[in-house]
C-alpha cells in the first residue's frame, strides 16, 4: 500500500523532465557500470568509463565492506568528476549484493549524494519498505531513479508496474526484467515507446538484442559494465559503444542478425559490423538466441530485421518458412542466409559451400579428390554439395549412419562406417560437428587413428586450432582453421546484404585479432594454474 502523502515525496527531484535528455544526448545515454570489490578497483573503473561516456553507475553494492565504500566515497568526494553519477547500493532482495537493512542502503545513497552523485537508483523493494519523509530527507538534492527488476520472467501487467512507478513521482523509471522469449523482449521494449523518463534493460542472453535497440526504441539508458558484468547479458562499455554503437541507431538503422542455439560464441556480430563502420554503412549486426523459430520470426517484422545468418541447429528447419530459395539452397535442403524483401518475404541462400570451397581450393585440388565430411547436418550438406560440384569423390561420416547414406546418395557420393576409418585413407577430412567447439576445446570428434588424409579441415573457428587440428599437425597433415570458411561465407553475406563489395581486410583483420588475443589470454591464464 502507497501512503497517501508520497505523490508529493520526489516532486522536487523530478522537476525536469526531458525525456532522452534526462541522462544527455548521444553517448552520454549509455550508462557506464561501475562494480568492484574495492575502492581502488572502483576508482580506476571510474576513470577508464569517463573517457567513454559522461553517465556512469557507481554500484556501491559490489565493495567488500563499509571501510571500502567510506574509502571510495572520500577518493569521489576529492575528485569532483564531470560526469553524472548514478549511486546504487542495492540489497540482496532487490538483487543486488548489499546485505544490511534497507536504512543503511539509504545512508550510503545520502553519503553518495554528498560526493557527488545527482541520481541515486533505489530499487522498489526498499522503497515500499521506507517512509517517504525519510527518503525525500535523505535524497532531497538527488534525484531518483526507481528500479524494478525481477531474474526470473517478463512480468505479465508491465503497464500496472508502470503505474506504480509514477504514483511514487520519481524522476525516472527503469524496468529490468528477464527475458526468457523474444516475445519477452519485445514487451519491454514497447513500454519505452511514447512513454518518457523511463528506462528499459531485457535481461539475459536472449534479450541481449533487444537491449542494444533499446535506446532506439526510446529507453533514457543503456547499461553496459566497465569490467565485471553485474546482470545477465550485459555486453561490455566498449562493446556496446564501439561494436554495436547504440547510441547511434534509429528506426532507419537497417537491422541484421545471427540465429542460433548456441550463439554467444558467434564472432559474426565482429565480422559484419565491422564490415559496416568501413563502408560507413547505416546497419547493426545482433546475436540472437533463438530456441524455438516462430518465436524468432514473429519478431522480425517489428524489429525492422532486413536480413540474418542461420547457425546451428536451424539451418534445416528455417527452408519450411521461407517464400522462396535459391536452387542451390533448396537442393543442398539447408540455408545460412535469409534476406527480408518487400512484405516481410524470406528469401532463403547458402553461402557456407562458398567458404568450405574456398577454404580448401589453396591446399589441394579439388577435382578428383576424394574428401570425408564428418557429420550430415545442415553445414554438412552445403559442403557436400559444393564439394560434389567441384568434381570431387565426396563420403560422409555420421554418428546416425542413415543420415550419412542419406547425405551420400544426394550428392552421388559414398557413405562410410565410422569402423572403417582406421583403414581408410582421405585427400581431406573435413569436421563440420560442433565437438570440439569452445568452451569445450579439449576433445575431438574423431580419434588420431582415424586421421589418414593429406589435410584436415575443422568448421570450428573458435578455437582456431582445434584439438582435430592439432592431432592432425602432429601426423604431418596440412590444416586449415574453419576461421577461413567462416571469414568467406561471411563476405559473401554481406555483399548479398548491402550490394557493396565487402572491406575483406578490415573484416578479417578485427576477427584474427579477436581470436589471438582469446588465445593470448587462455594461454596465460593455463600458465598461471600449472604454477
Amino acid at each position: 500500500m502507497i501512503p497517501h502523502d508520497t505523490s508529493r515525496a520526489f516532486n522536487k527531484m523530478a522537476e525536469t523532465r526531458l525525456g532522452n535528455g534526462l541522462f544527455g544526448r548521444g553517448i552520454d545515454r549509455i550508462c557506464a557500470v561501475v562494480a568492484a570489490r574495492t575502492a581502488r578497483g572502483m576508482a580506476s573503473q571510474v576513470l577508464a568509463a569517463r573517457r567513454l561516456t559522461q553517465t556512469i553507475e557507481i554500484r556501491l553494492d559490489w565493495l567488500r565492506n563499509d571501510r571500502q565504500r567510506r574509502s571510495f566515497l572520500v577518493w569521489l568526494r576529492g575528485r569532483h568528476p564531470p560526469a553524472r553519477l548514478i549511486a546504487t547500493c542495492r540489497t540482496v532482495l532487490g538483487g543486488g549484493r548489499f546485505r544490511a537493512s534497507t536504512k543503511k542502503e539509504l545512508a550510503w545513497l545520502s553519503a553518495a549524494v554528498t560526493a557527488g552523485c545527482a541520481w541515486c537508483d533505489l530499487e522498489i523493494e526498499s522503497l515500499r519498505k521506507l517512509a517517504p519523509a525519510s527518503v525525500r530527507q535523505a535524497l532531497a538534492s538527488a534525484r531518483i531513479l526507481l528500479s524494478f527488476h525481477d531474474f526470473r520472467r517478463t512480468p505479465a501487467r508491465l503497464g500496472q508496474l508502470w503505474n506504480e512507478g509514477r504514483r511514487w513521482q520519481s524522476a525516472c523509471v527503469k524496468f529490468a526484467p528477464q527475458a526468457n522469449t523474444i516475445g519477452d523482449s519485445l514487451r519491454i521494449l514497447r513500454l519505452a515507446r511514447n512513454r518518457r523518463e523511463i528506462v528499459v534493460v531485457p535481461m539475459g542472453e536472449i534479450g541481449l538484442p533487444a537491449r542494444i535497440l533499446a535506446l532506439r526504441e526510446g529507453s533514457a539508458l543503456a547499461y553496459a559494465p566497465v569490467e565485471t558484468a553485474t546482470a545477465p547479458g550485459q555486453i561490455s562499455l566498449h562493446e556496446l559503444k564501439h561494436l554495436y554503437r547504440a547510441h547511434e541507431l534509429t528506426r532507419r538503422t537497417r537491422v541484421y542478425g545471427v540465429i542460433g542455439d548456441p550463439i554467444g560464441h558467434s564472432l559474426s556480430p565482429l565480422l559484419h559490423n565491422t564490415g559496416f563502420v568501413a563502408r560507413n554503412v547505416d546497419a547493426v549486426y545482433l546475436p540472437f538466441l533463438v530456441k524455438g523459430l516462430p518465436d524468432f520470426l514473429k519478431a522480425v517484422p517489428e524489429l525492422g530485421i532486413r536480413g540474418f545468418s542461420v547457425t546451428i541447429p536451424h539451418k534445416e528447419a528455417i527452408v519450411r518458412y521461407l517464400d522462396d530459395c535459391d536452387p542451390l539452397a533448396a537442393e543442398i535442403g539447408a540455408v545460412n542466409t535469409v534476406v527480408v524483401r518487400g512484405g516481410g518475404k524470406l528469401y532463403g541462400s547458402n553461402t557456407d559451400y562458398v567458404g568450405v570451397l574456398r577454404a580448401l581450393e589453396g591446399r589441394l585440388r579439388l577435382a578428383g579428390s576424394r574428401i570425408l565430411i564428418f557429420g550430415a547436418g545442415g553445414a554438412a550438406r552445403a559442403a557436400a554439395f559444393g564439394l560434389a560440384r567441384a568434381g570431387a569423390a565426396v563420403a560422409v561420416c555420421a554418428r546416425r549412419e542413415s543420415r550419412a547414406r542419406e547425405l551420400a546418395r544426394a550428392v552421388g557420393g559414398e557413405a562410410v562406417p565410422r569402423r572403417a576409418l582406421r583403414t581408410q585413407y582421405f585427400d581431406a577430412i573435413l569436421n563440420s560437428t560442433p565437438v570440439g567447439m569452445y568452451p569445450h576445446a579439449a576433445i575431438s570428434p574423431l580419434l588420431s587413428r582415424e586421421l589418414h588424409c593429406r589435410v584436415a579441415m575443422d568448421m570450428i573457428y573458435r578455437p582456431q586450432k582445434t584439438q582435430l587440428l592439432r592431432m592432425a599437425e602432429r601426423k604431418g597433415c596440412k590444416i586449415v582453421s574453419g576461421i577461413e570458411m567462416f571469414l568467406a561465407q561471411g563476405f559473401a553475406q554481406w555483399e548479398i546484404w548491402t550490394g557493396q563489395r565487402a572491406p575483406e581486410a578490415a573484416m578479417r583483420r578485427a576477427v584474427l585479432r579477436k581470436l589471438e588475443e582469446e588465445e593470448r589470454r587462455g594461454t596465460a591464464l593455463e600458465r598461471a594454474r600449472r604454477r
